[in-house]
């Protein structure tokens, strides 16, 4: 391990420069797949571009101004990967709070995390950015209808045992039937049962409650969610992931994604390739018919496309 660590911090040792060895930067991301203490090993013997913070080993603003002057996709994923996964979620958020990126990218991150992971970020964003998470959520999207929903989202520390009760699931299915008849039209982002469902039930619990509601209304809740974003990004990030993570994936393929889209490639590829990437590449088959990886390749190009494909595919 001494000897790859070592490997990979001579690697970045260009960073913001020249010398970048981009191979031994791509072989890293395949051999080191779901392997984060060697991650934490090599941002410990890498001071320059990593220093101790707190609960995590913060990345130096120096490189992060860097790399933002260079425009370098491969660049950016690279530190992406290296980050303590709590920095990177808090970065993240604070890009959405405090650089117009998607809202959806905030919803993502609360709603797919572990609970521990969650907050982890909380705890990273107050060590970097002074303000607590939930703080800055409620005053920046104060006017913002689905304020209350972000707020719960990024406070939640949710149960995650496998047990559910089926009387409560059956109840709150109904509950939010009769949430979406009695919007009229108005919004249902704002409605307090609603939030609350959302932003306190296990994964679990909110799996077996939307198939009860499917079971009472004859179709998935996302479809009576209509114009209703927020709530809709909520559903898929909670329930079905790796089919929200594929359809992500997808956009960020497609010919004249904008800006924030192809930022999505990266992103999803470095924060799901230890999670849950093999069920991401199944669903991206089932939905539209190809592999992930083979998608990859015929849109990007040179180390970038090395790196994205590493990440999804490993060894």
């Amino acid at each position: 391990m001494a000897d790859e660590v070592q490997a990979l911090t001579k690697a970045f040792s260009g960073l913001g420069g020249l010398g970048v060895d981009e191979p031994t930067m791509v072989a890293a991301l395949a051999n080191w797949r779901r392997q984060p203490e060697k991650r934490s090993g090599f941002r410990r013997s890498f001071p320059g571009l990593f220093k101790e913070q707190g609960v995590i080993e913060r990345c130096e603003d120096e490189y992060m101004l860097r790399l933002a002057a260079e425009f370098s996709r491969f660049k950016n994923l690279m530190v992406l990967w290296a980050m303590h996964p709590w920095e990177r979620d808090a970065r993240l958020a604070h890009h959405v709070l405090h650089q117009a990126h998607p809202a959806a990218i905030l919803v993502e991150v609360a709603c797919t995390r572990s609970a521990e992971e969650l907050l982890g970020a909380r705890k990273a964003y107050m060590a970097l950015f002074h303000h607590s998470l939930e703080e800055d959520v409620a005053y920046r999207a104060k006017d913002k209808p689905y304020c209350s929903l972000l707020v719960g989202l990024v406070s939640a520390y949710r149960y995650e045992g496998p047990k559910v009760s089926d009387d409560t699931a059956k109840a709150e299915a109904k509950a939010l039937g009769a949430a979406v008849k009695g919007a009229g039209g108005g919004r249902l982002v704002e409605n307090e049962e609603v939030v609350r469902i959302l932003t306190t039930r296990s994964k679990p619990h909110l799996v077996q409650t939307f198939k009860y509601y499917k079971e009472l209304h004859g179709k998935h809740i996302q479809e009576d969610l209509g114009s209703e974003e927020a709530l809709r990004e909520a559903v898929r990030c909670l329930a079905t992931p790796e089919r929200y993570f594929s359809q992500v994936m997808a956009a960020a393929l497609r010919e004249g994604a904008d800006h924030h889209g192809k930022e999505a490639l990266a992103r999803v590829a470095v924060t799901r390739s230890d999670v849950d990437m093999d069920a991401i590449r199944a669903a991206y088959q089932e939905q539209f018919g190809a592999k992930l990886e083979d998608a990859v390749a015929g849109s990007a190009h040179g180390h970038f496309k090395d790196a994205i494909v590493s990440l999804i595919v490993g060894k």
